[in-house]
């Protein structure tokens, strides 16, 4: 499994970026797919998610409510994470991950976000 993360770059605070990631060599059912951050010095974190089972309700962590938007493309096997009203606490590096049951856990290799104020 191959997770290729793009998309990031530097921001001013207020403005939108939009994520995406490329997932290759899945041969298995995906049960779930999301974006994780990590700034410096603090841990990874969930920022939102999105399973196969229930894909009209995505999973945000509270801080990114209203101004992110996960969403997938099926026939792409593509994860994107809309962002907008960036503020400079959203400066991190941003991964992605896929679950599944028989596909093991397995995380993009991250791209940074800066959010300048």
């Amino acid at each position: 499994v191959q997770l290729q993360a793009s998309g990031g770059g530097l921001v001013q605070a207020g403005g939108s970026l939009r994520l995406s990631c490329a997932a290759s060599g899945i041969k298995y059912s995906i049960m779930s797919m999301g974006w994780y951050r990590q700034a410096p010095g603090k841990q990874r974190e969930l920022v939102a998610s999105i399973t196969s089972v229930d894909i009209g309700r995505p999973n945000y962590a509270d801080y990114v409510k209203g101004r992110f938007t996960i969403s997938r493309d099926f026939a792409k096997n593509t994860l994107y994470l809309q962002m907008s009203s960036l503020k400079p606490e959203d400066t991190a590096v941003y991964y992605c991950n896929v679950d599944g049951r028989l596909l093991g856990n397995h995380w993009g290799q991250g791209t940074e976000v800066t959010v300048s104020s």
